[in-house]
């Protein structure tokens, strides 16, 4: 017999690790799977940040810990891991969040800044699920969910320059492809979500030099994403509701990726 709808998207008894957890995009995605019933691992680099994020899942009445962690250092995934597993026992969804972006013309960007953005957004990403593959995942299954965006689907709009960040997001996107192939076989599915623009830290220079309400207006839906928005999405694809679905990138956007060209 199938089972309810309420209990395809229950989360209870799962561990979600989630990096770049303690604030905006991450922290939303955080409330989700807590909310649905998840265990709560939260990464981040700054421990104060850390603690608020946690006190306030936990004043939802969420489980939630955290590790600080910089996930472009391989040290310090290592540690990531080694401690979740020792703490929470095994990782049952892995969200990579964790995220770094860079302004600047394409012939003026500094090769260390786009080590920089590439250490983080591709190679971090990359060495993380290999440690959850190996230590949890591919003995017993699991669900991966990469933060990719929009802007791994083309180039950017008129005045702006991110060449590093875009082209880190198409990487992350054609991974998650790949990885999905490889590792269905082991019971993981994986899958991305591509934000259009919600109000962050990291797209606040795009928000200053564009305008949100431009940015708004060219959004079929006439507005930018919200605080709940990536909530339904990250569940789905976390839980049993979404066990059929994987190597996908989901757009949440507004509409833009709809007629978006590269």
């Amino acid at each position: 017999m199938s089972r309810t709808i309420h209990k395809l998207f229950d989360l209870s008894g799962k561990t979600a690790l989630i990096t770049g957890g303690s604030r905006g995009l991450g922290l939303q995605m955080a409330h989700a799977l807590g909310e649905a019933g998840a265990r709560l691992m939260l990464c981040a680099r700054q421990a104060d940040e850390l603690e608020a994020a946690c006190a306030e899942l936990q004043a939802a009445g969420i489980d939630a810990r955290w590790v600080a962690a910089d996930c472009a250092a391989e040290a310090d995934l290592q540690k990531l891991v080694s401690e979740t597993l020792q703490r929470m026992g095994d990782i049952d969804i892995l969200v990579n969040n964790a995220g770094a972006t860079w302004g600047a013309p394409a012939q003026d960007h500094p090769v260390e800044a786009w080590d920089k953005v590439m250490n983080l957004n591709v190679r971090g990403m990359f060495l993380l699920c290999q440690m959850v593959g190996r230590q949890s995942m591919i003995a017993r299954g699991g669900r991966i969910i990469n933060m990719a965006s929009i802007a791994g689907l083309g180039g950017n709009p008129p005045g702006m320059s991110s060449i590093a960040y875009n082209t880190s997001k198409a990487a992350v996107i054609n991974f998650t492809r790949t990885l999905a192939c490889e590792w269905g076989p082991y019971g993981i599915n994986v899958n991305a979500i591509c934000p259009g623009f919600f109000p962050s830290k990291m797209t606040a220079g795009t928000l200053a030099v564009l305008g949100e309400e431009r940015l708004a207006a060219v959004a079929p839906l006439r507005r930018l994403g919200d605080d709940e928005d990536l909530k339904g999405a990250t569940v789905l694809l976390a839980s049993d509701a979404g066990k059929h679905i994987t190597g996908q990138c989901l757009a949440v956007d507004g509409g833009v990726s709809a007629y978006m060209r590269s």
